[in-house]
């Protein structure tokens, strides 16, 4: 667990996986997938077909929770482009606009970039979004995150095209 006043990343229990299923798949068409990769499609589940998912995800390494003042608000994830060369990337989501332009993004990912940078040997963190969302891409120069790549044009939604951000920091640079 790591915490910043009220805001706190944790691994998922038992106790958050009703709330983890309203934030995340409860909805069909959900407010925060027009930030998170909107370009993929979202498919909603039942509460009883997200509960075998939801299993795994207990005392996951990879995949925590954030909770602020007490509540579950989102997820902070990571994913291995390519373990053996410890090419790690991460992902962060706030479910709710009311938590949205606060803060709590950068905070949280701060967090995250820090527990994985002291429980890891990893030379680099990073993450990968798209041009249209802006509040991502301002996290990542909040947290001195270098823009390391810019796709042009790769990813479409609702008749555009967008450019693919890759932002990333090295264990240097963080330090």
């Amino acid at each position: 667990m790591y915490q910043d006043n009220e805001l706190i990343i944790r691994a998922v229990e038992e106790k958050d996986l009703t709330r983890l299923w309203e934030l995340i798949y409860k909805d069909e068409q959900p407010e925060w997938k027009k930030w998170d990769a909107p370009y993929y499609p979202h498919q909603s589940k039942t509460l009883e077909e997200f509960l075998p998912i939801g299993q795994g995800w207990i005392g996951d390494d990879d995949f925590w929770v954030i909770e602020v003042a007490g509540v579950v608000r989102g997820i902070v994830s990571y994913y291995w482009e390519h373990e053996p060369s410890q090419w790690l990337e991460v992902g962060i989501v706030f479910h709710e606009g009311g938590s949205w332009g606060k803060g709590l993004g950068t905070r949280a990912l701060k967090l995250w970039i820090d527990h994985l940078f002291n429980t890891m040997p990893l030379v680099r963190v990073g993450f990968t979004t798209w041009s249209g969302n802006k509040r991502m891409i301002r996290v990542g120069e909040k947290l001195n995150m270098q823009m390391e790549a810019r796709i042009r044009k790769v990813r479409y939604y609702e008749g555009h095209y967008y450019d693919s951000i890759r932002m990333g920091i090295l264990r240097e640079e963080w330090e």
